[in-house]
């Protein structure tokens, strides 16, 4: 028996930890940090260090399956698979044109390079417009906002340089993601209180006491869905006591958007805001003092806030923050994130836009339409169920599950039943997968190269990561990009990406294939520096590659549009409401009292996690967390059976009692559950809070966003019985 430790990185999520891996003849025995990392320091959560399982999981897939007549799976090679598959797309375009053919690239897809840049280069080799990713069912305003406010180019503060953080809906501590500049995930704990004890501030926005929020100097615990308000009020106290930087308003904001953004706020008053978050007034004034004071600092929000009620207003509002009290990078400075794999183009103290926020191709329903080359998932499913022009009749699932995953379940699962063929990229039968006509084995992060395209954008320093491929395959597996490059060889089109077309191989040539590395080169063929340079210092920071800010150019016009017409109308919409939920349909005040809000888990990312037992012992199902008082009112025991219900749907939920969860809030983690739309298995396999969501009731008119937070539900107790025949 050889056994051997190498170096990668892991890519459960976007943190990207650097492991040391121990192997035993092909097989992972141990994950461990770095200690010598230097800005990792040997940290690793508990997912990646259960890794092993994921790879040694018995039912982990390494060949490919085909369904049979009778509704089976069976194992192909998966030559045969692609040309089966080939075939059908082709039939398919064919007769239904190119649009026909879609893809969703989930969570998955985006930890791994590759993926997500080669099935957008398929889809425009095809000519289809049919590309949908998760950034719109959680996060589309990022986008958009920033389309429509404008960007300053050189990028937010430094978080190593923060005076105070703003944290709106976001947990750092648990999940990697961090907007706008914030406390990432590499090694949050210690770096949180190397900051703090240098001095920076924390304001916390949250229902829940989270990991961030009990370390916070202010913790603003609002109800579920009034960040808007909160905000308003916030930039009220900061603009009326003058507190803002005027000098940076008056030269970079759009003359006029200022008047317009302060006669919107005007009603907002710190009383107002505290009667209808939740929280005193005077801990709503000493928040944006503290943010105001700065001088440097960082707002940004996370998914909870994100996929509530008047979204996109809330990223607004969060930006104007930062654009009214200047919390960006200022010129002759050094910007701590390396973006090695970004074009090299300078980064000025200046602002770049306002664009346009919709150019992008027209769906079928509510009038929306593409951003950024993605289509808005949550048409996708009436896409495919809905005849017409137009019509999707195929669909590859890149690294996601969208029965799990995609808001409004009833719809996804008809969706499912429909589709003329469904393709699966995934290590596991998944809900989806239980769908699909093939599930092709793709390798997963320890068996391929790559690099962490998102936080080499985010890092806290210039660090290069890197990894190449440390196991050989088990089965008969492909890389994701492998899978596109195939079935394009096929259908005799050709991938094109930054720095030319995949090479098509003729003949089988197993030698001229090319490798996860060409295709990293392909992508990153105009990064600011060479990848090789970055595989050769792989684990290392490169101060010398630092970007320095330059200043602005002369005569330069970009100005941020704090004053958008349709926002400060939609602030007047808000104030004429008495509670967020008012946007949806079918509520009735007196029966849906509670608030379900996003909950993420230190045990499992969306829906990996399940089939580690490792990580599935600490969290069996996806817990509904309440506060014991509501419990207690309700008459439910700590894990008894509860019935969570909104207008639409409902679902049976585990009840776990919470003191960190606020009154009227039930606190939940996403994508769980079975594909058959019933919970009998609720303790075992959890809910999924997707079912609860309609996305044609409450929804974003600019990025078509469904509500899946916030959502106006009832609560009542059940017994195990009730799951008979459910």
């Amino acid at each position: 028996m050889e056994t051997v430790v190498k170096r990668s990185f892991c890519r459960i999520c976007h943190a990207a930890c650097p492991v040391d891996v121990t192997i035993t003849d092909n097989t992972v025995v141990k994950i461990q940090g770095v200690d010598d990392d230097p800005i990792f320091q040997g940290y690793t959560c508990i997912k990646g260090r259960k890794m092993p399982e994921q790879f040694n999981d018995p039912g982990r897939l390494i060949n490919p399956l085909r369904r049979r007549p009778d509704g089976t799976f069976e194992e192909v090679a998966s030559g045969e698979a692609l040309d089966e598959i080939a075939e059908r797309l082709q039939k398919i375009i064919d007769e239904h044109g190119p649009r026909a053919v879609a893809t969703y690239t989930g969570t998955g897809g985006y930890q791994n390079a590759p993926s997500h840049p080669v099935a957008q280069a398929f889809h425009r080799a095809i000519g289809s417009i049919s590309y949908y990713t998760s950034v719109t069912i959680d996060q589309p305003m990022k986008r958009t906002a920033a389309l429509r406010l404008g960007v300053w180019e050189a990028g937010p503060d430094n978080f190593n340089d923060a005076d105070v953080l703003l944290a709106i809906g976001y947990n750092p501590m648990v999940s990697s993601f961090a907007p706008f500049g914030g406390l990432q995930g590499t090694d949050p704990f210690q770096t949180l209180r190397r900051r703090q004890g240098e001095g920076m501030k924390l304001v916390v926005v949250d229902p829940r006491r989270t990991e961030l929020a009990r370390q916070a100097d202010i913790h603003l615990q609002v109800k579920p869905g009034e960040d808007p308000t909160l905000l308003a009020a916030m930039l009220r106290i900061i603009l009326d006591e003058e507190l803002h930087d005027a000098e940076f308003v008056d030269r970079w904001v759009e003359p006029g958007h200022l008047d317009e953004l302060t006669a919107a706020i005007e009603p907002y008053t710190p009383e107002y805001a505290a009667e209808r978050c939740g929280v005193p007034a005077d801990d709503i004034v000493a928040a944006a003092r503290m943010f105001a004071s700065g001088p440097r600092g960082i707002a940004g929000n996370g998914t909870g806030p994100s996929m509530a009620p008047h979204a996109s207003l809330m990223e607004h509002l969060t930006q104007c923050l930062n654009v009214v009290c200047n919390r960006f990078m200022r010129e002759g400075e050094r910007i701590a994130a390396a973006g090695f794999f970004q074009p090299d183009k300078p980064k000025r103290a200046q602002v770049i836009g306002p664009f346009d926020a919709s150019p992008g191709p027209e769906s079928r329903f509510r009038g929306l339409r593409g951003i950024d080359g993605e289509m808005p998932c949550t048409t996708l499913a009436q896409e495919i169920t809905t005849p017409g022009d137009g019509q999707v009749r195929a669909l590859i699932v890149n690294g996601g599950n969208p029965v799990a995953a995609w808001p409004d379940q009833a719809k996804t699962l008809a969706a499912m039943e429909d589709l003329e063929l469904l393709v699966v990229i995934d290590h596991r039968v998944t809900q989806t997968a239980d769908f699909a006509d093939y599930v092709l084995a793709p390798r997963l992060s320890l068996e391929r190269a790559d690099v962490p395209p998102f936080m080499d954008r985010w890092f806290r320093e210039p660090y290069a990561c890197y990894t190449e491929a440390v196991l050989d395959p088990a089965g008969d597996q492909l890389n994701d990009w492998e899978v596109y490059w195939e079935i394009a060889e096929r259908l005799g089109v050709s991938i094109g990406l930054a720095g030319g077309p995949i090479p098509s191989v003729t003949g089988g040539d197993v030698d001229a294939r090319p490798s996860d590395d060409d295709v990293l080169d392909l992508i990153y063929a105009k990064a600011r520096i060479p990848l090789d340079e970055v595989r050769a210092n792989a684990g290392s920071v490169l101060w010398e590659h630092a970007i320095t800010v330059q200043e602005a150019t002369e005569k330069y016009q970009g100005r941020f549009h704090v004053g958008l017409r349709d926002h400060m109308e939609e602030l007047g919409e808000v104030f004429a409401q008495s509670t967020s939920a008012e946007v949806m349909t079918g509520c009735d005040p007196d029966v849906h009292t509670f608030r379900p809000t996003s909950r993420r888990l230190t045990s499992h990312l969306n829906s990996v996690g399940g089939e580690m037992p490792g990580l599935n012992r600490k969290n069996p199902t996806n817990y509904a967390y309440m506060h014991p008082d509501d419990m207690v009112e309700l008459g439910v025991d700590d894990e008894g059976l509860v019935e969570i219900a909104s207008p639409y749907a409902s679902l049976i939920g585990v009840a776990k009692a919470a003191e960190d969860v606020r009154r009227g809030v039930i606190s939940m983690a996403h994508s769980w559950g079975s594909s058959t739309g019933t919970d009998e298995k609720v303790r075992d396999i959890g809910a999924p809070t997707n079912r609860l969501i309609d996305v044609e009731n409450g929804y974003c008119t600019i990025t078509g966003q469904a509500i899946q937070s916030s959502i106006p539900v009832s609560v009542e107790p059940v017994t195990d019985a009730a799951l008979i025949g459910v």
